[in-house]
């Protein structure tokens, strides 16, 4: 059984692997963070912050990108990219991280979402419809702080007011 955090490098997306490797402490799973890649979209991929805004898109720097980043919060988590077609709607995505999570049998998903598992929701997300399998248990990280975060990085100025590293 694993832990599986959809992975995109938002702030939700740290926060749920840091809830995940939590889990994994005290449940001793593993952590697998899956990142899922359109194909050629440097656009997409500008806007989640894997390349620079003037960079041209390289998928092996994409994916170093987000591979560091996960090991930065979690150096104990494996880390497995998917590719998808260039322009591949969030309904293809979730759907291959469906995938992925039945493939190594996940025990829980965790996702980094504002609004998954909302009864009302105005517009389909990939953290909508990941939530909605029913392969497996999840969790629903709807909210960046106060978080462990900080503390993984030893950022104490990350920690809103009234907080500590070691609340």
């Amino acid at each position: 059984m694993t832990f599986v955090v959809p992975f995109d490098g938002s702030d939700l997306a740290e926060a749920a692997l840091v809830r995940a490797a939590e889990f994994s402490d005290a449940l001793e799973e593993p952590v697998l963070a899956v990142s899922v890649i359109p194909e050629g979209n440097a656009e997409y991929a500008r806007e989640r912050g894997w390349i620079g805004p003037e960079e041209a898109y390289d998928l092996e720097a994409v994916v170093a990108t987000l591979h560091r980043q996960v090991t930065d919060l979690h150096p104990a988590a494996n880390f497995r990219h998917a590719l998808v077609d260039r322009y591949a709607p969030s309904g293809t995505i979730s759907k291959r991280i469906r995938q992925l999570a039945r493939e190594v049998d996940a025990s829980m998903v965790v996702v980094g979402s504002e609004n998954a598992g909302r009864v009302v929701n105005a517009m389909a997300t990939v953290g909508t419809s990941v939530a909605a399998d029913e392969a497996y248990d999840v969790v629903i990280v709807r909210h960046r702080r106060p978080s462990k975060i900080a503390s993984v990085r030893g950022d104490e100025a990350s920690y809103p007011s009234g907080f500590r590293r070691d609340d």
